[in-house]
């Protein structure tokens, strides 16, 4: 029975199974490999498992699976705590900084010197035909856009940060019962490859108070893209400046949009928890040791 080693990250409460996976350019492990160490009862438990790659043009790769095991184009928190991981592998920036070749193309992240990460998440994409969403014509921004959903009339603006997000402004976060409407959000007929869906209350406008439901994973503490969507939302409806503290559950981040690049700046935490070994296979309560 094969082992393989693993390091487990989080950053704001949003956990990773990270591999290193450079000796073979597909993952290790299958989707269906992937849900079972996520698992909380009888794995390692995780939001999802990130595999460090090789990459031609970038100091490495990223793929991630979600704990449902579909895979995802990017996820904020998950490059941060990957950008750790891979210091720890011996693994070099140039200058501090990494490339790292992502589904949603290559990014820089920046290694702070107060343990911080920052990451340029690019450009966001704002036209229907790009989250994908039907809620406006392919060539249009979908800005306040009215959606019945659970019987309610919501408010939705879509953005896609390499995934597709759906921010809701909201009074009262407190009366949001994410785990009844989040996944009706995640898979309603006008969001095509589901969604990511955030309920976000302006405390002012540099700072944004949010609840998060990501696609593949659900009720999360953090999501960096959905950060970066959030603030992207909130400037779009004339709610916040262009840069704020986008308070997640799990703690804050710190959000930038350049208005010279157009591009959106991440800047927050990533802590290792543990390493050990996982038995392949079965991958089950006496998987991890």
């Amino acid at each position: 029975m094969s082992t393989l080693a693993f390091a487990k990250y989080e950053g704001l409460g949003n956990d990773f199974v990270l591999i290193d996976n450079r000796h073979t350019p597909e993952p290790v492990l299958s989707a269906a490999q992937a849900v079972a160490v996520c698992d909380r009862h009888r794995g390692v438990g995780a939001d999802g498992v990130i595999f460090l790659l090789e990459a031609r043009d970038a100091d490495f790769q990223m793929r991630i699976f979600n704990s449902d095991g579909s895979e995802a184009q990017m996820c904020g928190n998950g490059i941060r705590c990957l950008a750790h991981y891979a210091r720890t592998l011996g693994i070099e920036p140039t200058a501090d900084r990494y490339r790292v070749q992502t589904g949603a193309g290559v990014l820089d992240i920046d290694l702070l010197p107060d343990g911080q990460v920052r990451v340029d998440m690019g450009a966001p994409a704002l036209l229907a035909g790009e989250i994908p969403t039907t809620l406006a014509p392919a060539d249009q921004k979908v800005i306040a856009a009215p959606l019945n959903v659970a019987g309610s009339d919501w408010s939705v603006t879509c953005v896609s940060m390499g995934n597709p997000h759906a921010v809701i402004f909201v009074p009262d976060l407190e009366a949001i019962d994410l785990e009844r409407i989040g996944p009706l959000f995640e898979h309603e007929r006008h969001f095509p490859e589901r969604i990511n869906t955030h309920f976000v209350r302006v405390l002012s406008p540099t700072h944004l108070q949010v609840k998060v439901w990501e696609r593949g994973a659900g009720a999360t503490l953090a999501c960096g893209t959905g950060a970066c969507a959030v603030l992207v939302a909130a400037v779009l409806n004339h709610l916040a400046q262009e840069e704020a503290t986008v308070e997640l559950p799990g703690g804050p981040l710190q959000i930038r949009w350049d208005s010279e690049s157009n591009h959106l700046l991440m800047t927050g935490p990533a802590r290792t928890v543990f390493e050990g070994t996982l038995q392949l296979p079965p991958l089950g309560s006496s998987s991890t040791r």
